[in-house]
């Protein structure tokens, strides 16, 4: 004789498992992960149900038990972790008998009711358990998308409340995907995925998967909304902020506040220019970054696949801070023509052998040398140079030092009350 096949009970213990699973892979709290699996799961069914649960609401605000009719209450979900199970329930409401207009989804007629609870009345509201197999149904065929949906907002979340603290820094990554059409990239950030598109990977790159690379973190969402679309990680490899935290990571100079980066400026995937300057006469910056045997620097350009930096001194004087910008070519002179801060121009005037270096290839060193020091940089040879070469503007009155005129003004009046002091007393002889 055959046996007797036996229905086994429902297991939930397997989708417990693995949603343990996912929060500790994500790093997301349990409690969120379930909550925003509750919330797909009742708007799911409430959709399903074709429940509107605000009309409802509206329609019994005037009776009694309003109190316990709660739009939210109409499809509850409720999760028991510790014991693997979870129940779902729908309110119905009792009515006396099946007419034409009977909605067994929300109705329930007073004879069943009062199987459940005999004291229940006509008008009143009772919760009810949903069969098994129809929330499977309901739930395969509609909440996936708002599950998912869930997880994504649940990780954005936690990407503004502890990424946050990264904002502007540099830190690694594991390429994981890259797209050989598009050079589209995917990576892992602490346990998250990442896009890295095209326009943010350094020029001539060719990123492969498992490869660790070094990115820079310039965009995070400090605050959370629920329901915000735009909340992303921008990451980048052609920032130019990236150079920086570069060299503070081999620089212990950097790190201790000895010396200190000033400027930089970037041409991604070419060549890069930054202003060191230290707070302490005997540390040598240029030397700091630089490294025994260029240990350091070439460090940094092997992060950035070859790309040349080059390390100068900063000045307080712009002058000799453009001189120093605009190495390796030497600079016979500088001259600021127009000193106003929104226009900032000068001449820089280099020996003929000098020109085209100090230019560079394809003019970017003179751009870099700008983009460094705020300035617009034009290079003369000096057998080019006129007088008018070095015709200066007026600085704008609006940039007057105002302290050291009111300093002056100060001086005037007192001056003048003197002499009139001096006058009335000589008058009074």
């Amino acid at each position: 004789m055959a046996k007797r096949k036996t229905v086994k009970s429902e297991d939930y213990g397997d989708f417990f498992e693995n949603l343990e699973v996912l929060a500790k892979d994500k790093g997301i709290d349990i409690a969120i992960l379930t909550e925003k699996i509750k919330y797909a799961i009742e708007k799911s069914l409430m959709s399903n149900l074709h429940f509107d649960a605000e009309i409802e609401f509206e329609k019994r605000k005037a009776e009694p038990d309003e109190e316990k009719l709660n739009p939210e209450h109409y499809v509850c979900v409720d999760f028991d972790m510790e014991k693997r199970n979870f129940s779902v329930y729908v309110l119905k409401e009792v009515i006396e008998e099946i007419d034409n207009l009977y909605e067994p989804d929300k109705e329930i007629v007073l004879e069943e009711a009062r199987k459940i609870d005999p004291k229940l009345e006509v008008g009143d509201h009772v919760r009810i358990p949903i069969d098994t197999k129809m929330f499977k149904r309901i739930a395969a065929k509609n909440a996936k998308d708002l599950i998912r949906q869930g997880f994504s907002t649940a990780e954005r979340q936690r990407l503004s409340e502890i990424w946050g603290q990264y904002q502007d820094e540099a830190v690694s990554a594991v390429v994981t995907r890259v797209d050989p059409k598009t050079g589209f990239a995917t990576l892992e950030i602490d346990h998250n995925e990442v896009n890295l598109p095209r326009n943010e990977q350094i020029p001539g790159e060719t990123l492969e998967v498992g490869q660790v690379i070094k990115v820079y973190i310039s965009g995070v969402s400090k605050e959370f909304k629920e329901g915000e679309k735009n909340q992303t990680l921008k990451i980048s490899r052609n920032d130019k902020w990236l150079i920086k935290r570069l060299f503070e990571l081999e620089c212990p100079e950097i790190q201790d506040g000895t010396v200190e980066i000033m400027a930089v400026s970037r041409a991604p995937g070419s060549r890069s220019k930054i202003a060191v300057w230290s707070k302490d006469e005997n540390v040598d910056p240029l030397g700091a970054c630089i490294g025994p045997q260029k240990s350091r620097i070439n460090a940094v350009t092997k992060e950035i696949k070859g790309e040349k930096v080059d390390v100068v001194l900063y000045s307080e004087e712009p002058e000799e801070f453009i001189k120093q910008a605009l190495k390796p070519a030497e600079v016979s002179r500088v001259v600021i023509t127009n000193p106003n801060p929104d226009k900032r121009e000068c001449k820089a005037v280099v020996p003929d052998n000098q020109l085209s270096l100090a230019i560079g290839n394809k003019g970017q060193n003179a751009w870099l040398a700008a983009k460094l020091t705020g300035y617009k940089i034009d290079i003369k040879a000096e057998s080019a140079v006129t007088d008018e070469d070095f015709e200066i503007v007026p600085l704008d009155p609006k940039y007057l030092n105002t302290e050291e005129d009111e300093a002056a003004e100060g001086e005037a009046e007192t001056s003048a009350e003197a002499a009139q002091e001096i006058e009335e007393s000589a008058n009074a002889e």
